[in-house]
Protein backbone atom coordinates (compact mmCIF):
# COMPACT_ATOMS: atom_id res chain seq x y z
CA UNK A 1 0.00 0.00 0.00
CA UNK A 2 1.34 3.41 -0.90
CA UNK A 3 2.48 5.39 2.13
CA UNK A 4 2.12 9.13 2.56
CA UNK A 5 5.45 10.35 3.85
CA UNK A 6 5.50 14.13 3.52
CA UNK A 7 7.40 15.67 6.39
CA UNK A 8 4.44 17.43 7.96
CA UNK A 9 3.30 18.28 11.45
CA UNK A 10 0.83 15.39 11.65
CA UNK A 11 2.97 12.37 12.38
CA UNK A 12 1.71 9.24 14.03
CA UNK A 13 3.30 8.65 17.42
CA UNK A 14 4.94 5.36 18.23
CA UNK A 15 5.12 3.82 21.67
CA UNK A 16 7.84 1.22 22.06
CA UNK A 17 7.31 -1.09 25.00
CA UNK A 18 7.54 -4.69 26.13
CA UNK A 19 5.11 -6.69 28.23
CA UNK A 20 5.62 -9.74 30.41
CA UNK A 21 1.92 -10.58 30.70
CA UNK A 22 0.82 -13.87 29.16
CA UNK A 23 -2.91 -13.31 29.14
CA UNK A 24 -4.14 -12.83 25.60
CA UNK A 25 -6.31 -9.84 26.35
CA UNK A 26 -3.40 -8.05 28.02
CA UNK A 27 -1.14 -8.77 25.06
CA UNK A 28 -3.49 -6.99 22.66
CA UNK A 29 -1.87 -3.67 21.75
CA UNK A 30 -3.85 -0.46 21.29
CA UNK A 31 -4.14 0.48 17.64
CA UNK A 32 -2.02 3.60 18.24
CA UNK A 33 0.90 1.69 19.76
CA UNK A 34 3.38 -0.82 18.44
CA UNK A 35 5.76 -3.12 20.22
CA UNK A 36 9.48 -2.68 19.72
CA UNK A 37 9.60 -5.99 17.83
CA UNK A 38 6.83 -4.83 15.50
CA UNK A 39 8.53 -1.54 14.71
CA UNK A 40 11.91 -2.95 13.77
CA UNK A 41 10.37 -5.73 11.71
CA UNK A 42 8.38 -3.36 9.49
CA UNK A 43 10.11 -0.74 7.28
CA UNK A 44 6.89 1.30 7.17
CA UNK A 45 6.92 1.64 10.96
CA UNK A 46 10.62 2.45 10.94
CA UNK A 47 9.87 5.23 8.50
CA UNK A 48 7.19 6.56 10.85
CA UNK A 49 9.71 6.36 13.69
CA UNK A 50 12.04 8.60 11.65
CA UNK A 51 9.13 10.91 10.85
CA UNK A 52 8.71 11.76 14.51
CA UNK A 53 12.35 12.86 14.63
CA UNK A 54 11.67 15.28 11.79
CA UNK A 55 8.63 16.49 13.68
CA UNK A 56 10.77 17.38 16.70
CA UNK A 57 13.14 19.68 14.81
CA UNK A 58 13.11 23.28 15.93
CA UNK A 59 10.81 25.59 13.98
CA UNK A 60 8.69 28.58 15.06
CA UNK A 61 5.52 28.29 13.03
CA UNK A 62 3.68 25.57 14.96
CA UNK A 63 3.70 27.53 18.21
CA UNK A 64 3.80 30.89 16.50
CA UNK A 65 6.61 32.69 18.33
CA UNK A 66 10.07 33.22 16.90
CA UNK A 67 13.64 33.71 18.07
CA UNK A 68 13.26 37.14 16.45
CA UNK A 69 11.66 38.27 19.72
CA UNK A 70 14.88 37.78 21.67
CA UNK A 71 17.17 39.59 19.24
CA UNK A 72 17.08 42.89 17.34
CA UNK A 73 14.31 41.88 14.94
CA UNK A 74 11.04 41.75 16.85
CA UNK A 75 9.14 42.55 20.01
CA UNK A 76 6.68 40.21 21.66
CA UNK A 77 3.68 41.86 23.34
CA UNK A 78 4.08 39.59 26.41
CA UNK A 79 7.59 40.89 26.59
CA UNK A 80 8.98 40.54 30.13
CA UNK A 81 10.82 37.25 29.45
CA UNK A 82 12.19 38.56 26.13
CA UNK A 83 13.42 41.75 27.77
CA UNK A 84 15.09 39.76 30.53
CA UNK A 85 16.79 37.58 27.93
CA UNK A 86 18.04 40.60 25.99
CA UNK A 87 19.40 42.04 29.24
CA UNK A 88 21.26 38.84 30.00
CA UNK A 89 19.20 38.01 33.07
CA UNK A 90 19.94 34.37 32.41
CA UNK A 91 20.97 31.87 35.06
CA UNK A 92 21.55 28.15 35.38
CA UNK A 93 18.13 28.00 37.00
CA UNK A 94 16.20 30.06 34.47
CA UNK A 95 16.54 30.91 30.80
CA UNK A 96 13.80 33.49 30.17
CA UNK A 97 11.84 33.24 26.91
CA UNK A 98 13.31 29.76 26.42
CA UNK A 99 9.96 28.10 25.89
CA UNK A 100 8.28 30.55 23.55
CA UNK A 101 11.28 31.33 21.36
CA UNK A 102 11.26 27.80 19.94
CA UNK A 103 14.50 26.81 21.66
CA UNK A 104 14.53 23.07 22.22
CA UNK A 105 15.90 22.22 25.64
CA UNK A 106 19.07 20.27 26.36
CA UNK A 107 17.00 17.34 27.63
CA UNK A 108 14.63 17.37 24.67
CA UNK A 109 17.46 17.49 22.15
CA UNK A 110 19.23 14.56 23.75
CA UNK A 111 15.97 12.65 23.91
CA UNK A 112 15.61 13.14 20.17
CA UNK A 113 19.24 12.20 19.56
CA UNK A 114 18.51 8.98 21.41
CA UNK A 115 15.86 8.18 18.80
CA UNK A 116 18.56 8.49 16.13
CA UNK A 117 20.91 6.30 18.16
CA UNK A 118 18.18 3.73 18.67
CA UNK A 119 17.68 3.57 14.90
CA UNK A 120 21.39 2.86 14.38
CA UNK A 121 21.30 0.12 17.00
CA UNK A 122 18.37 -1.61 15.26
CA UNK A 123 18.88 -0.87 11.58
CA UNK A 124 20.51 -4.20 10.74
CA UNK A 125 17.41 -6.03 12.01
CA UNK A 126 15.01 -4.30 9.62
CA UNK A 127 13.91 -6.28 6.53
CA UNK A 128 14.32 -3.41 4.09
CA UNK A 129 13.49 -3.81 0.43
CA UNK A 130 16.35 -3.71 -2.06
CA UNK A 131 14.24 -1.79 -4.55
CA UNK A 132 15.65 1.54 -5.66
CA UNK A 133 13.66 4.74 -5.25
CA UNK A 134 15.37 7.90 -6.52
CA UNK A 135 18.50 5.78 -6.87
CA UNK A 136 18.68 4.64 -3.24
CA UNK A 137 17.42 1.64 -1.27
CA UNK A 138 15.18 2.06 1.75
CA UNK A 139 18.06 1.23 4.07
CA UNK A 140 20.40 3.73 2.44
CA UNK A 141 17.86 6.49 2.43
CA UNK A 142 16.64 6.02 6.01
CA UNK A 143 20.16 5.58 7.36
CA UNK A 144 21.19 8.75 5.58
CA UNK A 145 18.22 10.58 7.08
CA UNK A 146 19.15 9.42 10.57
CA UNK A 147 22.73 10.66 10.13
CA UNK A 148 21.43 13.99 8.85
CA UNK A 149 18.94 14.38 11.69
CA UNK A 150 21.52 13.52 14.33
CA UNK A 151 23.85 16.10 12.79
CA UNK A 152 21.10 18.73 12.82
CA UNK A 153 20.31 18.07 16.47
CA UNK A 154 23.94 18.32 17.50
CA UNK A 155 24.16 21.53 15.45
CA UNK A 156 21.41 22.99 17.66
CA UNK A 157 23.32 21.96 20.77
CA UNK A 158 26.77 23.24 19.74
CA UNK A 159 25.36 26.52 18.39
CA UNK A 160 23.72 27.11 21.75
CA UNK A 161 26.13 25.65 24.30
CA UNK A 162 29.48 25.09 22.58
CA UNK A 163 31.02 21.66 23.04
CA UNK A 164 28.59 19.04 24.34
CA UNK A 165 28.79 15.33 25.16
CA UNK A 166 28.78 13.33 21.94
CA UNK A 167 26.45 10.43 22.65
CA UNK A 168 26.12 7.80 19.94
CA UNK A 169 24.65 4.92 21.94
CA UNK A 170 20.99 4.46 22.80
CA UNK A 171 21.26 4.37 26.57
CA UNK A 172 19.10 1.93 28.49
CA UNK A 173 17.99 2.28 32.11
CA UNK A 174 20.91 0.27 33.47
CA UNK A 175 23.59 2.22 31.61
CA UNK A 176 25.91 4.87 33.03
CA UNK A 177 24.51 8.22 31.96
CA UNK A 178 27.35 10.50 32.98
CA UNK A 179 29.45 11.89 30.15
CA UNK A 180 31.87 14.79 29.91
CA UNK A 181 31.56 17.51 27.31
CA UNK A 182 33.54 17.00 24.14
CA UNK A 183 35.56 19.92 22.86
CA UNK A 184 33.96 22.31 20.42
CA UNK A 185 36.40 21.15 17.73
CA UNK A 186 35.44 17.51 18.31
CA UNK A 187 31.76 18.38 18.04
CA UNK A 188 32.22 20.25 14.77
CA UNK A 189 34.25 17.37 13.37
CA UNK A 190 31.59 14.87 14.40
CA UNK A 191 28.75 16.90 12.85
CA UNK A 192 30.67 17.39 9.60
CA UNK A 193 31.39 13.66 9.43
CA UNK A 194 27.71 12.88 10.03
CA UNK A 195 26.80 15.21 7.17
CA UNK A 196 29.28 13.46 4.89
CA UNK A 197 27.83 10.06 5.79
CA UNK A 198 24.33 11.36 5.13
CA UNK A 199 25.31 12.92 1.80
CA UNK A 200 26.77 9.60 0.60
CA UNK A 201 23.54 7.75 1.37
CA UNK A 202 20.85 10.24 0.40
CA UNK A 203 19.48 10.95 -3.09
CA UNK A 204 20.10 14.31 -4.70
CA UNK A 205 16.34 14.77 -5.01
CA UNK A 206 13.24 13.02 -3.75
CA UNK A 207 10.17 12.31 -5.83
CA UNK A 208 6.52 11.77 -5.01
CA UNK A 209 5.58 11.40 -1.38
CA UNK A 210 9.20 11.54 -0.20
CA UNK A 211 9.42 15.24 -1.07
CA UNK A 212 10.53 17.09 2.05
CA UNK A 213 12.89 14.45 3.37
CA UNK A 214 16.58 15.21 3.73
CA UNK A 215 18.63 15.02 0.53
CA UNK A 216 22.30 15.02 -0.31
CA UNK A 217 22.06 18.76 -0.78
CA UNK A 218 20.50 19.22 2.66
CA UNK A 219 23.35 17.29 4.28
CA UNK A 220 26.00 19.29 2.43
CA UNK A 221 24.24 22.60 3.16
CA UNK A 222 24.05 21.78 6.85
CA UNK A 223 27.76 20.98 6.80
CA UNK A 224 28.44 24.33 5.13
CA UNK A 225 26.49 26.17 7.81
CA UNK A 226 28.23 24.32 10.63
CA UNK A 227 31.68 25.02 9.21
CA UNK A 228 30.81 28.69 8.62
CA UNK A 229 29.78 29.05 12.25
CA UNK A 230 32.96 27.24 13.34
CA UNK A 231 35.15 29.74 11.49
CA UNK A 232 33.37 32.75 12.99
CA UNK A 233 34.63 35.20 15.60
CA UNK A 234 32.99 33.73 18.71
CA UNK A 235 34.81 30.42 18.34
CA UNK A 236 38.16 31.87 17.24
CA UNK A 237 38.73 34.93 19.44
CA UNK A 238 39.27 35.28 23.16
CA UNK A 239 35.83 36.50 24.26
CA UNK A 240 36.21 34.86 27.69
CA UNK A 241 39.92 35.20 28.60
CA UNK A 242 39.47 33.98 32.19
CA UNK A 243 37.45 30.86 31.35
CA UNK A 244 39.43 27.79 32.31
CA UNK A 245 38.10 25.54 29.56
CA UNK A 246 38.37 27.48 26.28
CA UNK A 247 38.37 24.20 24.33
CA UNK A 248 34.69 23.79 25.21
CA UNK A 249 33.62 27.05 23.60
CA UNK A 250 35.92 27.38 20.62
CA UNK A 251 39.20 26.53 18.96
CA UNK A 252 42.50 26.78 20.76
CA UNK A 253 44.75 26.61 17.70
CA UNK A 254 45.42 29.39 15.23
CA UNK A 255 44.43 27.69 12.01
CA UNK A 256 41.45 29.92 11.27
CA UNK A 257 42.18 30.46 7.57
CA UNK A 258 41.83 26.72 7.01
CA UNK A 259 38.43 26.85 8.70
CA UNK A 260 37.24 29.62 6.40
CA UNK A 261 38.51 27.62 3.42
CA UNK A 262 36.64 24.54 4.62
CA UNK A 263 33.46 26.60 4.99
CA UNK A 264 33.88 28.01 1.48
CA UNK A 265 34.52 24.56 0.00
CA UNK A 266 31.48 23.09 1.74
CA UNK A 267 29.18 25.79 0.39
CA UNK A 268 30.69 25.37 -3.08
CA UNK A 269 29.90 21.65 -2.92
CA UNK A 270 26.21 22.55 -2.64
CA UNK A 271 26.40 25.06 -5.46
CA UNK A 272 28.16 22.55 -7.70
CA UNK A 273 25.33 20.03 -7.30
CA UNK A 274 23.36 22.22 -9.74
CA UNK A 275 20.20 21.12 -7.96
CA UNK A 276 19.12 24.54 -6.73
CA UNK A 277 18.74 28.09 -7.99
CA UNK A 278 17.39 31.38 -6.77
CA UNK A 279 13.63 31.73 -7.02
CA UNK A 280 12.87 34.15 -9.88
CA UNK A 281 16.51 35.13 -10.01
CA UNK A 282 16.19 37.53 -12.94
CA UNK A 283 13.13 39.73 -12.49
CA UNK A 284 11.91 41.51 -15.58
CA UNK A 285 11.07 45.23 -15.60
CA UNK A 286 7.39 44.32 -15.54
CA UNK A 287 7.72 42.15 -12.44
CA UNK A 288 6.72 43.17 -8.97
CA UNK A 289 9.91 42.17 -7.18
CA UNK A 290 8.16 42.49 -3.82
CA UNK A 291 5.49 40.05 -4.99
CA UNK A 292 8.17 37.67 -6.23
CA UNK A 293 9.61 37.69 -2.74
CA UNK A 294 6.20 37.10 -1.19
CA UNK A 295 5.64 34.20 -3.57
CA UNK A 296 8.98 32.66 -2.55
CA UNK A 297 7.62 32.08 0.95
CA UNK A 298 4.00 31.43 0.03
CA UNK A 299 4.82 28.72 -2.50
CA UNK A 300 4.59 25.20 -1.20
CA UNK A 301 7.83 24.15 -2.88
CA UNK A 302 10.24 25.84 -5.26
CA UNK A 303 13.69 25.58 -6.79
CA UNK A 304 15.34 27.34 -3.85
CA UNK A 305 14.23 24.80 -1.24
CA UNK A 306 16.96 22.60 0.22
CA UNK A 307 15.39 21.45 3.48
CA UNK A 308 11.82 22.37 4.37
CA UNK A 309 8.92 21.32 6.53
CA UNK A 310 5.41 20.94 5.10
CA UNK A 311 2.20 21.37 7.08
CA UNK A 312 -1.42 20.31 6.83
CA UNK A 313 -4.44 22.18 8.20
CA UNK A 314 -5.30 19.74 11.04
CA UNK A 315 -1.86 20.18 12.60
CA UNK A 316 -1.01 23.47 10.94
CA UNK A 317 0.54 26.61 12.36
CA UNK A 318 -0.67 29.07 14.97
CA UNK A 319 1.80 31.50 13.43
CA UNK A 320 -0.88 33.31 11.45
CA UNK A 321 -2.97 33.89 14.57
CA UNK A 322 0.00 34.90 16.73
CA UNK A 323 1.50 37.25 14.17
CA UNK A 324 -1.42 38.93 12.35
CA UNK A 325 -2.43 42.50 13.26
CA UNK A 326 -5.08 42.79 15.94
CA UNK A 327 -7.35 44.54 13.45
CA UNK A 328 -7.66 41.08 11.91
CA UNK A 329 -8.16 39.52 15.35
CA UNK A 330 -4.52 38.49 15.39
CA UNK A 331 -2.33 38.53 18.47
CA UNK A 332 0.45 40.87 17.37
CA UNK A 333 3.46 38.74 18.27
CA UNK A 334 6.76 38.76 16.32
CA UNK A 335 6.28 42.49 15.70
CA UNK A 336 9.23 44.00 13.80
CA UNK A 337 11.08 46.74 15.67
CA UNK A 338 12.33 50.00 14.25
CA UNK A 339 15.92 48.76 14.27
CA UNK A 340 15.35 46.22 11.51
CA UNK A 341 13.01 48.53 9.59
CA UNK A 342 15.79 51.12 9.42
CA UNK A 343 18.21 48.56 7.99
CA UNK A 344 16.17 48.00 4.82
CA UNK A 345 17.81 50.04 2.06
CA UNK A 346 16.22 52.55 -0.27
CA UNK A 347 15.14 51.35 -3.72
CA UNK A 348 18.36 52.70 -5.24
CA UNK A 349 20.52 50.69 -2.83
CA UNK A 350 21.52 53.60 -0.60
CA UNK A 351 21.08 53.51 3.16
CA UNK A 352 17.93 54.81 4.77
CA UNK A 353 18.75 57.82 6.91
CA UNK A 354 16.48 59.66 9.36
CA UNK A 355 18.63 62.78 8.96
CA UNK A 356 17.68 62.92 5.26
CA UNK A 357 14.58 65.17 5.15
CA UNK A 358 13.02 63.26 2.26
CA UNK A 359 13.50 59.92 4.00
CA UNK A 360 12.16 61.21 7.31
CA UNK A 361 9.11 62.84 5.73
CA UNK A 362 7.98 59.59 4.08
CA UNK A 363 10.02 56.74 5.59
CA UNK A 364 8.02 54.00 3.87
CA UNK A 365 8.34 55.46 0.37
CA UNK A 366 10.88 54.17 -2.17
CA UNK A 367 12.25 51.44 0.06
CA UNK A 368 13.73 48.28 -1.40
CA UNK A 369 11.22 45.59 -2.51
CA UNK A 370 11.97 43.20 0.36
CA UNK A 371 10.74 45.84 2.80
CA UNK A 372 7.24 45.69 1.33
CA UNK A 373 7.29 41.89 1.32
CA UNK A 374 8.53 41.61 4.91
CA UNK A 375 6.96 44.44 6.92
CA UNK A 376 3.36 45.53 7.44
CA UNK A 377 3.66 49.26 8.14
CA UNK A 378 1.12 52.04 8.56
CA UNK A 379 -1.04 52.38 5.41
CA UNK A 380 0.37 49.17 3.92
CA UNK A 381 -2.19 47.23 1.85
CA UNK A 382 -2.71 43.63 2.89
CA UNK A 383 -5.87 41.53 3.02
CA UNK A 384 -9.56 42.29 3.34
CA UNK A 385 -10.69 43.06 6.87
CA UNK A 386 -13.04 40.77 8.79
CA UNK A 387 -16.68 41.76 8.47
CA UNK A 388 -16.85 43.34 11.92
CA UNK A 389 -13.88 45.61 11.16
CA UNK A 390 -14.61 46.72 7.60
CA UNK A 391 -16.56 49.80 8.65
CA UNK A 392 -13.71 50.96 10.85
CA UNK A 393 -11.16 50.77 8.05
CA UNK A 394 -12.71 52.06 4.83
CA UNK A 395 -9.32 52.23 3.06
CA UNK A 396 -8.51 48.59 3.94
CA UNK A 397 -4.95 49.41 4.96
CA UNK A 398 -2.89 48.74 8.06
CA UNK A 399 -3.57 51.33 10.76
CA UNK A 400 -0.82 51.65 13.35
CA UNK A 401 -1.10 55.42 13.76
CA UNK A 402 -3.30 57.80 15.70
CA UNK A 403 -5.34 60.72 14.41
CA UNK A 404 -5.57 64.03 16.26
CA UNK A 405 -9.04 65.48 15.76
CA UNK A 406 -10.81 68.57 17.00
CA UNK A 407 -13.88 68.01 19.13
CA UNK A 408 -16.15 71.04 18.74
CA UNK A 409 -18.35 69.90 21.61
CA UNK A 410 -15.51 70.07 24.14
CA UNK A 411 -13.44 72.61 22.23
CA UNK A 412 -10.41 70.36 22.59
CA UNK A 413 -8.28 67.87 20.73
CA UNK A 414 -9.02 64.15 20.96
CA UNK A 415 -7.02 61.23 19.63
CA UNK A 416 -8.44 58.40 17.58
CA UNK A 417 -6.36 55.25 17.41
CA UNK A 418 -6.05 52.97 14.39
CA UNK A 419 -7.62 49.52 14.46
CA UNK A 420 -4.19 47.84 14.56
CA UNK A 421 -2.77 49.85 17.47
CA UNK A 422 -2.54 48.91 21.14
CA UNK A 423 -5.63 51.07 21.74
CA UNK A 424 -7.63 49.51 18.94
CA UNK A 425 -11.40 49.35 19.34
CA UNK A 426 -11.09 45.71 18.23
CA UNK A 427 -8.75 44.17 20.79
CA UNK A 428 -6.75 46.62 22.87
CA UNK A 429 -4.49 44.00 24.44
CA UNK A 430 -3.20 42.22 21.34
CA UNK A 431 -1.67 44.99 19.31
CA UNK A 432 1.96 45.56 18.47
CA UNK A 433 3.91 48.03 20.57
CA UNK A 434 6.23 48.77 17.67
CA UNK A 435 3.97 50.27 15.01
CA UNK A 436 4.78 47.33 12.72
CA UNK A 437 3.63 43.80 12.03
CA UNK A 438 5.38 40.99 10.23
CA UNK A 439 4.31 40.31 6.63
CA UNK A 440 6.81 37.54 5.87
CA UNK A 441 5.38 34.03 6.27
CA UNK A 442 1.82 35.35 6.71
CA UNK A 443 -0.62 33.84 4.23
CA UNK A 444 -2.98 36.64 3.07
CA UNK A 445 -5.47 34.08 1.80
CA UNK A 446 -5.87 32.45 5.19
CA UNK A 447 -8.27 33.68 7.87
CA UNK A 448 -5.95 32.94 10.76
CA UNK A 449 -8.63 33.78 13.32
CA UNK A 450 -10.34 30.50 12.48
CA UNK A 451 -8.02 28.38 10.30
CA UNK A 452 -4.43 27.35 10.90
CA UNK A 453 -2.17 28.28 8.01
CA UNK A 454 0.00 25.75 6.19
CA UNK A 455 2.88 27.84 4.89
CA UNK A 456 6.05 25.80 4.30
CA UNK A 457 8.84 26.47 6.80
CA UNK A 458 12.27 26.67 5.16
CA UNK A 459 15.03 25.37 7.40
CA UNK A 460 17.62 25.76 4.65
CA UNK A 461 17.22 27.56 1.34
CA UNK A 462 19.69 28.19 -1.43
CA UNK A 463 20.11 31.89 -0.70
CA UNK A 464 21.63 31.03 2.66
CA UNK A 465 24.19 28.80 0.95
CA UNK A 466 25.16 31.62 -1.41
CA UNK A 467 25.52 34.04 1.47
CA UNK A 468 27.55 31.51 3.46
CA UNK A 469 29.85 31.11 0.47
CA UNK A 470 30.18 34.88 0.08
CA UNK A 471 31.03 35.34 3.76
CA UNK A 472 33.81 32.77 3.59
CA UNK A 473 35.15 34.46 0.46
CA UNK A 474 35.21 37.84 2.22
CA UNK A 475 37.12 36.39 5.15
CA UNK A 476 39.62 34.83 2.73
CA UNK A 477 40.15 38.16 0.97
CA UNK A 478 38.38 37.02 -2.20
CA UNK A 479 36.27 40.15 -2.54
CA UNK A 480 35.46 39.87 -6.25
CA UNK A 481 34.01 36.39 -5.84
CA UNK A 482 32.09 37.50 -2.76
CA UNK A 483 30.62 40.53 -4.56
CA UNK A 484 29.51 38.46 -7.53
CA UNK A 485 27.69 36.05 -5.26
CA UNK A 486 26.07 38.71 -3.08
CA UNK A 487 25.04 40.66 -6.15
CA UNK A 488 23.17 37.67 -7.56
CA UNK A 489 21.00 37.81 -4.43
CA UNK A 490 20.60 41.57 -4.73
CA UNK A 491 19.65 41.29 -8.39
CA UNK A 492 16.76 39.01 -7.44
CA UNK A 493 15.82 41.63 -4.83
CA UNK A 494 15.77 44.37 -7.47
CA UNK A 495 18.81 46.16 -6.03
CA UNK A 496 22.04 47.41 -7.64
CA UNK A 497 25.20 45.45 -7.01
CA UNK A 498 27.75 46.18 -4.31
CA UNK A 499 31.10 47.70 -5.23
CA UNK A 500 32.83 47.85 -1.82
CA UNK A 501 35.88 45.91 -0.69
CA UNK A 502 37.44 44.90 2.60
CA UNK A 503 35.72 45.92 5.84
CA UNK A 504 33.15 48.01 3.96
CA UNK A 505 32.15 44.94 1.96
CA UNK A 506 31.87 42.89 5.15
CA UNK A 507 29.57 45.53 6.64
CA UNK A 508 27.35 45.57 3.55
CA UNK A 509 27.32 41.76 3.48
CA UNK A 510 26.20 41.53 7.07
CA UNK A 511 23.34 43.91 6.44
CA UNK A 512 22.40 42.00 3.29
CA UNK A 513 22.23 38.78 5.31
CA UNK A 514 20.21 40.53 8.03
CA UNK A 515 17.59 41.65 5.52
CA UNK A 516 17.48 38.65 3.19
CA UNK A 517 17.23 36.12 6.03
CA UNK A 518 15.15 38.30 8.36
CA UNK A 519 12.77 36.39 10.63
CA UNK A 520 14.10 33.02 9.51
CA UNK A 521 15.79 32.34 12.88
CA UNK A 522 19.31 33.13 11.65
CA UNK A 523 19.86 36.42 13.45
CA UNK A 524 20.00 34.79 16.90
CA UNK A 525 23.02 32.76 15.82
CA UNK A 526 24.61 35.47 13.65
CA UNK A 527 24.75 37.93 16.55
CA UNK A 528 26.51 35.32 18.63
CA UNK A 529 28.95 33.93 16.12
CA UNK A 530 29.96 37.45 15.05
CA UNK A 531 30.22 38.46 18.73
CA UNK A 532 28.27 41.69 18.13
CA UNK A 533 25.94 41.50 21.12
CA UNK A 534 26.62 44.99 22.52
CA UNK A 535 25.98 46.70 19.18
CA UNK A 536 23.03 44.59 18.09
CA UNK A 537 21.19 44.55 21.40
CA UNK A 538 21.61 48.14 22.49
CA UNK A 539 18.13 49.67 22.30
CA UNK A 540 14.77 48.78 20.81
CA UNK A 541 13.16 51.49 18.73
CA UNK A 542 9.50 51.72 17.74
CA UNK A 543 7.46 53.92 15.41
CA UNK A 544 5.41 56.85 16.62
CA UNK A 545 2.87 57.67 13.89
CA UNK A 546 0.66 60.75 14.26
CA UNK A 547 -1.79 62.42 11.89
CA UNK A 548 -1.32 65.81 13.48
CA UNK A 549 -3.95 68.43 14.10
CA UNK A 550 -3.48 71.44 11.82
CA UNK A 551 -3.84 75.03 13.06
CA UNK A 552 -7.21 75.26 11.30
CA UNK A 553 -8.44 72.23 13.31
CA UNK A 554 -8.34 69.90 10.32
CA UNK A 555 -6.32 66.68 10.54
CA UNK A 556 -3.27 66.06 8.39
CA UNK A 557 -3.70 63.40 5.74
CA UNK A 558 -0.01 62.51 5.81
CA UNK A 559 1.30 61.31 9.16
CA UNK A 560 4.42 62.43 10.97
CA UNK A 561 6.51 59.33 11.65
CA UNK A 562 9.45 59.04 13.99
CA UNK A 563 11.35 56.21 15.61
CA UNK A 564 11.86 56.52 19.34
CA UNK A 565 13.67 54.45 21.94
CA UNK A 566 11.27 52.04 23.60
CA UNK A 567 13.63 49.81 25.59
CA UNK A 568 17.29 49.92 26.52
CA UNK A 569 19.33 46.76 27.00
CA UNK A 570 22.44 45.85 28.88
CA UNK A 571 24.24 43.10 26.98
CA UNK A 572 26.19 40.55 29.02
CA UNK A 573 28.79 38.46 27.23
CA UNK A 574 27.69 35.31 29.01
CA UNK A 575 24.64 35.35 26.70
CA UNK A 576 26.85 34.27 23.80
CA UNK A 577 26.37 30.77 25.22
CA UNK A 578 23.37 29.58 27.17
CA UNK A 579 23.89 27.84 30.50
CA UNK A 580 23.46 24.14 31.01
CA UNK A 581 20.54 24.14 33.42
CA UNK A 582 21.27 23.17 36.98
CA UNK A 583 19.02 20.10 36.79
CA UNK A 584 21.29 18.72 34.07
CA UNK A 585 24.44 19.66 35.97
CA UNK A 586 23.11 17.87 39.06
CA UNK A 587 22.43 14.72 37.06
CA UNK A 588 25.92 14.62 35.59
CA UNK A 589 28.83 15.84 37.71
CA UNK A 590 31.20 15.45 34.76
CA UNK A 591 29.65 18.47 33.03
CA UNK A 592 31.48 21.80 33.12
CA UNK A 593 29.33 24.95 33.08
CA UNK A 594 29.65 27.67 30.45
CA UNK A 595 31.48 30.91 31.34
CA UNK A 596 29.99 33.38 33.83
CA UNK A 597 27.22 31.09 35.04
CA UNK A 598 27.32 29.81 38.61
Amino acid sequence: MKKRTYIIAAFTGISLFATSCNQDFLETLPKTEFSETAVWSDPALVETFINQIYFRLDEPLTDGRMKANIVDEAHYRGNAPSLNFKNGIITADNIPAYGFSRMRSWADLYKTIRFCNLFFSKVEEVPFSDALVDGKTEKERMTGEAHFLRAYLYHFLTSTYGGVPLITDAYELGDEFKAARNTYAECVGFIAAECDKAAALLPEAHSGDNLGRATKGAALALKARVLLYAASDLYNTDVFPSYEHPELIGYTDGNRAARWQAAKNAAKDVIDLNQYSLFRANPSPADSVAQNYVDLFMSRHNEEDIFVKFFTVPMGQRFGLYTSPNGYHGWGANAPIGNVVDDFEMADGTKFDWTNPDHAAQPYKNREPRFYATILYNEAPWRERPDDVKGMDPLNKIQTGRWQRWDNATNSMVEEFGVDTRKSPIEDWNGSYTGYYLRKYLDPNNDAQYVRQTVTWRFIRYTEVLLNYAEACIELGEDAEARATINSVRKRAGLPGLTESGEALKERYRNERRIELAFEDHRFYDIRRWAIGPEALDVTTVADIVYELNPDHTTATVPTITHKVFETHTWQDKAYFLPILRDEMNKNDLLIQNPDYN
